[in-house]
């Protein structure tokens, strides 16, 4: 059974101490399959992906699992910037998947052959209906609004500073979130009337949330890099995980969730 790992910056240091987190999902899926077996039995995999990837790398990995009986995926997701702190402090990882290319390059070389696999873009989400009417970005700067954001170490935080400098208006956030989920939370729950999130975001939010675009969010495009890391254990596996992600199957599970492609 793959275990998701709680990936939070406060609780990162239990995490690496071994604690299971209570989120976890069963290795049944109707998800198209992404690799073949061949994988010796009784391997723990051990795979760090940015938030935004949590749907598709988790039907991904369960995948794999059927596919290779004995095999235990387990998914930590965060920030790309936290789980790159993370690894570097000694977290466990074999496989590494960020929003961006910047965090990629952090890890150095540490990071064995990145691959691009996906690509993404912002949009604003708002409370359904988009009662504020919000518009565009600079619309989230009404006075009546609450905007949260990534915050710039992270790619979305990045990816909205570039946004902010291409149409020259600067977003005053109630708060910036460390990964991009956090910032979705905060609009599903009423916190914040508009957000910064991703299309992959907002389509897996359904009707929970009112989808904005601004013609400036096209300029912008996230690179999602994968690669195996150097001294990750069982690299034979995670070799075999990128390699699912990259194939057929694994690219129709991303272009569901509204993935652009590499």
């Amino acid at each position: 059974m793959k275990k998701i790992l709680a990936a939070g910056a406060a609780t990162a240091l239990l995490v690496l101490a071994g604690c299971s987190s209570s989120d976890q999902s069963s290795g049944s899926s109707s998800s198209p399959s992404p690799t073949s077996g061949g994988v010796p039995t009784s391997t723990d995999l051990n795979v760090s992906a940015a938030a935004s990837l949590k749907k598709t790398f988790t039907a991904i990995a369960d995948a794999f699992e059927r596919d290779n009986p004995g095999v235990t995926v387990k998914l930590s997701f965060d920030g790309s910037s936290t789980l790159v702190n993370q690894i570097k402090q000694g977290a466990p990882a074999s496989v590494f998947a960020s929003a961006d290319e910047k965090n990629m390059t952090k890890l150095g070389d540490r990071a064995v052959d990145p691959k691009i696999f996906a690509t993404n873009t912002l949009v604003i989400v708002t409370a359904p209906g988009n009662p504020k009417g919000i518009r565009s970005v600079a619309d989230l700067n009404k006075a009546d609004v609450t905007t949260v954001v990534c915050q710039s170490a992270q790619p979305c935080g990045n990816a909205t500073d570039q946004v902010e400098k291409n149409t020259g208006t600067t977003i005053r956030a109630a708060s910036e979130e460390q990964s991009v989920t956090a910032v979705l939370t905060k609009v599903t729950s009423g916190q914040a009337d508009a957000g910064l999130v991703y299309v992959t975001d907002a389509k897996g939010a359904g009707d929970k949330v009112t989808t904005v675009v601004d013609p400036a969010f096209a300029a912008v495009v996230n690179k999602y890099p994968i690669a195996t890391v150097r001294g990750g254990a069982d690299e034979a596996v995670a070799k075999q995980f990128v390699d699912a992600v990259l194939g057929p199957a694994g690219q129709q599970i991303l272009a569901d969730a509204g993935f652009g492609k590499p």
